[in-house]
């Protein structure tokens, strides 16, 4: 079984959990309805994307 021979330093540790932080989404307002939506994602209240509409409800 492999052991490692010299103790991890804190610094070596932490450069190597610098990609391991939780992202927070990109939510955004939409402007015209007001909703709460994800960026670059169709509005599925008003059915529009871009000021363009869509989906037909």
């Amino acid at each position: 079984m492999a052991v490692p021979k010299r103790k991890t330093s804190k610094s070596r540790r932490d450069k190597r959990r610098s990609h391991h932080a939780i992202t927070r989404t990109n939510v955004i307002e939409d402007k015209k309805s007001g909703e709460y939506r994800l960026s670059h994602h169709i509005d599925l209240k008003s059915g529009t994307y871009n000021g363009r509409k869509i989906l037909d409800k």
